[in-house]
């Protein structure tokens, strides 16, 4: 996950911390993202972000283990480009698939982590990436489709884009994306841009996509309005649909990854009456 930036566009309320850990509704941003990984199958998340803000994020989330993650974490010096985590976590990925996905992220809708979790299964090399049909595509890179179905062209923050698709901040990518990185020329703001990798891929005929459900909403939550839209989406899809959207306790226990105890242990260490009676209700309805 990269979770860095300089949440310029959220200035002032970034000036002391990192916009990931702004409120959502009723959570810091960083949950919502960690919960579509979770829910799509995803235990072992490294965590990239500034000097000044990984400190709190690691607070925050701490080894993982209290959420039955394995969590890690690494320093992104200075804004080097999306497609420079997987320089950053070359380690990390090491001879394995990888999924990125950005900390400001939010997919609200549960057909999402079906849909994540059935191309992880049948993967088996390349890339694949989350397209959304969006009324601004010209804020966001942009795929367009041909008439056989496959991708032609993605073009970064078009001034004429040519279709609405836009590519969102989740990929899955084999692992020589390290070695494509490495070789990856740096853009005109110095650079590594996620866009090209991608159409590396697009190059090599080995780019595949799924187009996100009119069901489940995407949000960019980098600006005022997108943040404020997130909290309104989060509100309503858990206090009026019950959705379970960015309880990552849940989605652990869920997977089997959190035991029943190590859950209810959770539940007595949170201060929240209200989050805590939503975790034990959990507990609850997986007992019945």
């Amino acid at each position: 996950m990269l979770a860095g930036g300089g949440g310029s566009r959220l200035y002032p309320a970034t000036k002391s911390v990192s916009k990931q850990l702004l409120a959502v509704y009723d959570k810091p941003m960083i949950y919502y993202p960690i919960w579509t990984l979770v829910t799509g199958g995803i235990r072992e998340i490294l965590i990239i972000s500034t000097p000044r803000d990984l400190p709190a994020i690691e607070a925050l989330l701490g080894d993982g283990a209290s959420l039955g993650l394995a969590l890690t974490y690494a320093v992104q010096t200075n804004p080097g480009g999306i497609a420079e985590a997987f320089l950053i976590g070359k380690e990390f990925i090491g001879d394995q698939p990888v999924t990125l996905i950005l900390g400001d992220n939010l997919f609200i809708g549960e057909q999402m982590s079906v849909a994540i979790e059935g191309n992880l299964a049948t993967f088996s090399g390349g890339a694949q990436i989350y397209l959304k049909e969006v009324p601004d595509p010209e804020r966001f890179g942009v795929a367009e489709i041909g008439p056989g179905g496959t991708i032609t062209s993605i073009v970064e923050k078009p001034e004429a884009p040519r279709s609405n698709l836009a590519v969102t901040g989740l990929y899955t990518y084999g692992p020589d994306v390290v070695s494509l990185a490495e070789r990856l020329p740096r853009s005109a703001r110095n650079e590594l841009e996620i866009t090209d990798i991608n159409a590396a891929y697009l190059d090599a005929g080995t780019l595949r996509y799924s187009i996100i459900s009119h069901a489940v909403q995407w949000i960019d939550a980098g600006t005022p309005d997108a943040l404020v839209a997130g909290s309104l989406a989060v509100q309503t899809a858990t206090r009026d649909q019950a959705s379970e959207l960015g309880y990552v306790e849940i989605a652990a226990y869920r997977r089997g990854y959190l035991t029943r105890e190590r859950l209810l242990a959770v539940i007595d260490q949170t201060p929240s009456d209200t989050y805590a009676e939503r975790l034990r209700l959990a507990v609850e309805s997986a007992g019945r």
